[in-house]
């Protein structure tokens, strides 16, 4: 009992882990409204969330590495129900993007690789992998659970409530964790401060770049920032294209460190000859697809019906469902799959299928995303997302020694956690200036710009 006690404390971190970021994208007209903010300030706090853990995430995995990995993972869950506390009194969206983009993206880096690494040292052999495959149909039933929970809540209460209810979960967390065993010793490094900076910066560069270029262009200037009168477009070229050279710079520079202190026998932030690993860099790379399309998806759709459709949190969540409870439902299938094939050809499948699923929602589409191809459509990508959910984890983790576990967490953390934070901005530029240009050309309701950047209460 004590033994899967511990995938149940580590499980329930994931699922409030996941949780937090669907509940926000189907409340975003609500918290627009009761903020008085904008939905350019809400995708800005909803990139930023995920861009403070994919620049801090080699950080806390390094620190699970030198503090112990149970005691990072306690002292990350108190941060995050800290976040998660200042966020649910947030009287305005200065205090929300420090509660939430800030505090609880801190808390999370220690989390997520630690939870990684602790269910690597915990199970072994077919325990390993049933305990991935839970804490993957944990994350897809947080993702099926979000929009209809935060959409509930907010039509039918107030939005609030939801992250008063992840403090009381973390707590639980924290009270519980005594029983996760920490084999691992801990490690004396010194960590490389200029390594975290190069990471960190040039990471927050790529992904600044790319929120901005909706208002900035992606390479000719469309609206750039001004200097009193004077454009900032150094030789004609849009400031976004100019911060995400810089960001590949500076994580260029970053690998070289890596490189240089392996040579010189000090620790680096990450040991860069793990991607000469086929199986590790395959899966990485996947997973990054794989929350691309995850957080694209769950921004465009939400942001859309709410919006320019006018439904509230709880209609958003009822329209994303096909897809949620595909999520779940595959993500358990994909575990069962495993006895009889191989995790190579499983995740093969989830691209396929992933594939498939972009091309029906893409001759689907309908103004109302009322048909049921659409649906379909939706169902299939959460079909192929659960499959995918379903190996990934033990695919990576299974490619390298157990020293090594809480180091590929955060890997995994951040491959996450760029990708949805890339994903987010992409899609959100093109979804609002695709709607900018359709509502002057059609004058559908509630489509103009004013209506995007600041929204009045929906229902």
């Amino acid at each position: 009992m004590k033994r899967w006690g511990v995938i149940a404390v580590l499980g329930s971190a994931q699922f409030v882990m996941v949780l937090d970021g669907t509940v926000m994208n189907v409340s975003i007209s609500t918290v627009v409204s009761d903020l008085d903010t904008t939905v350019t300030a809400m995708q800005g706090a909803i990139t930023f969330y995920t861009l403070t853990m994919a620049a801090f995430m080699l950080l806390g995995a390094r620190l699970g590495d030198v503090w112990g990995r149970r005691r990072a993972f306690v002292i990350g869950s108190c941060v995050y129900a800290a976040g998660s506390l200042i966020t649910a009194l947030s009287p305005n969206v200065q205090f929300l993007f420090l509660g939430w983009s800030i505090v609880e993206g801190l808390g999370a880096v220690l989390v997520i690789p630690a939870i990684a690494a602790l269910v690597a040292d915990n199970y072994r052999g077919s325990e390993r992998i049933t305990a991935f495959a839970i804490i993957g149909a944990v994350s897809g039933a947080a993702v099926a659970a979000g929009p209809l929970i935060g959409g509930f809540v907010t039509t039918y209460f107030d939005w609030r409530y939801v992250f008063a209810a992840e403090v009381l979960i973390m707590i639980g967390v924290v009270l519980c964790a005594r029983i996760v065993t920490d084999p691992t010793p801990r490690q004396s490094v010194r960590i490389d401060l200029l390594s975290v900076a190069l990471s960190s910066i040039g990471l927050v560069a790529v992904v600044f770049g790319m929120l901005q270029s909706k208002t900035w262009g992606w390479v000719l200037p469309l609206n750039p920032p001004t200097i009193g009168d004077v454009a900032i477009a150094p030789l004609g070229i849009s400031p976004a294209a100019w911060f995400i050279v810089l960001g590949i710079v500076l994580l260029a520079l970053f690998f070289s460190r890596q490189r240089l202190l392996e040579n010189l026998g000090r620790s680096p932030l990450i040991h860069v000859g793990m991607f000469s690993i086929t199986s590790l860099r395959s899966g990485l790379f996947v997973l990054g697809a794989q929350y691309t399309v995850t957080a694209g998806l769950f921004f465009m759709v939400p942001v859309y019906l709410q919006m320019t459709l006018g439904l509230d949190a709880l209609e958003t969540g009822v329209r994303i469902f096909p897809l949620s409870i595909a999520l779940v439902l595959f993500s358990i299938v994909g575990t069962r799959l495993s006895r009889v094939l191989s995790p190579r050809m499983i995740v093969r499948i989830g691209q396929v299928s992933l594939v498939v699923s972009a091309v029906i929602l893409l001759g689907s589409a309908t103004i109302d995303l009322r048909s049921v191809f659409f649906a379909t459509g939706m169902f299939l990508a959460g079909a192929a997302l659960g499959l995918l959910a379903s190996q990934l984890g033990n695919v990576n983790m299974s490619s390298v020694t157990e020293k090594e576990t809480s180091e590929v967490g955060g890997l995994q953390g951040v491959f996450q956690n760029l990708d949805s934070s890339l994903g987010t901005a992409l899609i959100g530029s093109i979804l609002i200036g695709a709607s900018c240009r359709c509502s002057s050309r059609r004058g559908y309701p509630g489509t103009n710009d004013a209506h995007l950047r600041r929204t009045p209460t929906t229902g």
